[in-house]
């Protein structure tokens, strides 16, 4: 499980790099992908916390699993 959340993550990563490059050269701004990689049981990537404290908001790991938790089970 944990092998299938780094790979999603490193695809996220590889996946938004183009339109990173893109926003950046456009509006001349600096960009970073901050990939937030969750499992649909709610399985998390280490380093989920340090990489939520770098969008704006205030998220928790816990209140992502929580949203993941409940969207999974809203589709079932």
């Amino acid at each position: 499980m944990i092998q299938t959340l780094i790979k999603k993550g490193t695809a996220k990563l590889s996946n938004y790099k183009d339109l990173e490059m893109e926003i950046s050269r456009t509006w001349k701004v600096r960009t970073k992908t901050v990939p937030v990689v969750l499992g649909a049981s709610g399985t998390i990537k280490k380093g989920l916390d340090q990489n939520l404290q770098l969008l704006p908001g205030h998220l928790s790991a816990i209140r992502v699993q929580k949203i993941t938790l409940m969207s999974t089970t809203h589709h079932l």
